[in-house]
């Protein structure tokens, strides 16, 4: 392992490729390796036992590839505590900013909403975070069972997304919040659908920046950034290899990107 060793990010899916096009926007020397777990995709109805199995085998995955840092662009997964993850690996791991200065920051009536899988509004990780600094906050967790696999089946529109959207920010509109975080990294591929259903009095937020930036940070403190030489990517499906690359496409430019069908 050295400065120019890989990258590995992972999800469950297609969601973490938009943690990763800002990650190579920011750091245009690294070679990056994209793992979606599109084979047991979703994980956020899954339990915690199988979440960390199905981790602990990505991770196993990524450390067979020599990578020097893993970003877990998945919000299901972070929950989990990337603490408890580390242990026995040579790499750093790296989760999903929960961006709550920023939630905080920008709510002016004091009233958050939270847009997840029912397993991280379950976890209550973001209420608790939030509630830490402000106890007076009111914090909307909203659990969105179905917008991953209408994602990862590429439905971006039609009346099942229209209607499983308004489902899901009909009950934070009615609340009054003012800003919403997009806390499934699967969501900012349907961002531009989810304003126009709150409105533009509302705030969305994505937090693939401040993610890269916490990984970008990470980097340069162990001393292990790439300050020259191309960078390249690799990107890993464990099924459905052909609709993946079609959904990739639409985010990241093809030049020398690998596509590897793999079993983990």
């Amino acid at each position: 392992m050295d400065n120019h060793s890989p990258i590995g990010v992972l999800d469950s899916g297609v969601g973490g490729l938009t943690v990763l096009k800002v990650l190579r926007a920011l750091m245009p020397h690294e070679k990056f390796i994209y793992l979606g777990d599109t084979a047991n995709t979703p994980f956020g109805v899954r339990s915690e036992e199988e979440n960390r199995m199905l981790v602990g085998k990505m991770l196993d995955f990524m450390q067979a590839q020599g990578v020097k840092q893993v970003v877990i662009a998945c919000n299901t997964l972070t929950m989990l505590d990337v603490n408890t993850l580390q242990p026995g690996r040579p790499f750093h791991i790296i989760g999903v900013s929960h961006v709550v200065a920023l939630l905080r920051k920008y709510s002016k009536k004091k009233k958050i909403g939270i847009m997840a899988t029912p397993f991280t509004i379950n976890s209550e990780v973001h209420k608790k975070e939030i509630h830490s600094y402000e106890p007076e906050i009111q914090v909307f967790g909203q659990a969105c069972p179905k917008l991953v696999p209408l994602i990862e089946a590429r439905q971006f529109d039609g009346p099942e997304m229209e209607e499983a959207i308004r489902e899901y920010t009909e009950p934070l509109k009615q609340a009054g919040v003012d800003i919403v975080a997009l806390s499934c990294t699967h969501y900012p591929l349907i961002k531009n659908k989810i304003e126009k259903a709150l409105g533009p009095e509302v705030i969305v937020l994505d937090p693939a920046g401040r993610t890269a930036s916490n990984a970008h940070i990470q980097l340069h403190k162990m001393g292990m950034a790439s300050h020259s030489g191309e960078g390249s990517l690799t990107i890993c499906f464990t099924s459905d290899l052909e609709r993946c690359k079609c959904l990739a496409k639409c985010l990241l430019p093809d030049e020398g990107c690998e596509y590897k069908l793999v079993k983990l």
